[in-house]
């Protein structure tokens, strides 16, 4: 018997508990069951109080205090103490059954999904064995970044990082839609939701700092200004959007968490990709509903 689950994970800021938060009351109102399961060791504040809380086990702050280590160094130890104990994790979920979906509340440190090994083993565990959970990852990234060309191709470029390591079906998403409503035309729009590396090029902000009267720029291309701001940080920025264009791995889905209808629709992609609706047995009707359909 299978289980299913979905990762929520992405950046510091993305809204990842805010949308764990949606997601979870969009379940209960459909009268769907879920089991939320928070993994972040600096989490304090939850809407619903969740079923599994690795601060039971383990929490940042003590491990900051008591070893010395800094936020992401941490973070790194919480995982790493974690995978040392996996019966806190497995043996409550064991008892979960197929009609559940498993919702796990991530940290921010994109370090986890893209530098360092320690998720992968714990997503190996999560989907084989005796657990056997249908893994979903959702990858969230803030649409604000939309506005800053370089920092949505950085953010993209994590998410296709994360999309390689994990080697799990997985959906991205552009979170807090609601704060780029009527900044950008919905044609423009199209061009975030599939990445297109020409967005790079025709960055109007770029064009407006090369233009502007009296300013001139150092030769050197290892100079500060010209890393950060000129021809080599253009440079750069185009190799990462082409990059992302040759993969054509990622795309986005548009949520607003205010919207019923888009987490809905995002808990679709996330049902499709896990196989929820295929391996559900059929039901019998309750014995109220039966005779209400014979009486009409």
């Amino acid at each position: 018997m299978s289980k299913f689950g979905t990762l929520v994970m992405g950046p510091a800021g993305a809204g990842k508990s805010t949308f764990c938060t949606a997601l979870i009351q969009h379940l209960q109102n459909n009268k769907r069951p879920c089991y939320y399961v928070n993994l972040d060791p600096a989490a304090e504040d939850f809407s619903f109080a969740p079923d599994i809380d690795i601060k039971d086990l383990i929490s940042l702050s003590d491990v900051m205090e008591e070893m010395g280590l800094g936020p992401n160094g941490g973070l790194i130890y919480c995982f790493e103490f974690l995978l040392e104990n996996l019966d806190f994790l497995t043996e409550p979920l064991d008892l979960v059954t197929e009609e559940y979906l498993i919702v796990f509340d991530m940290p921010g440190q994109i370090e986890l999904y893209t530098h360092v090994p320690i998720l992968p083993k714990l997503v190996q565990v999560l989907m084989g064995g005796s657990l056997n959970i249908r893994m979903c990852a959702a990858y969230l990234l803030e649409s604000t970044f939309i506005i800053d060309r370089p920092k949505f191709f950085a953010g993209t470029l994590s998410a296709m990082s994360a999309m390689m390591m994990l080697e799990m079906p997985h959906i991205n998403i552009l979170s807090k839609m609601d704060l780029v409503k009527g900044q950008i035309p919905r044609r423009d729009l199209k061009r975030f939701i599939d990445p297109d590396a020409g967005l790079i090029d025709d960055d109007e902000a770029r064009h407006v700092e090369e233009e502007k009267p009296g300013t001139s720029r150092n030769s050197d291309p290892a100079a500060v200004e010209n890393v950060m701001g000129g021809s080599s940080f253009h440079q750069l920025n185009k190799a990462v959007a082409n990059l992302i264009d040759d993969f054509s791995m990622v795309s986005f889905l548009q949520l607003d968490v205010q919207s019923e209808d888009s987490v809905g629709a995002v808990l679709s992609y996330i049902d499709d990709a896990i196989q929820y609706h295929e391996a559900q047995e059929p039901r019998e009707p309750v014995e109220d509903e039966a005779d209400a359909r014979m009486e009409d």
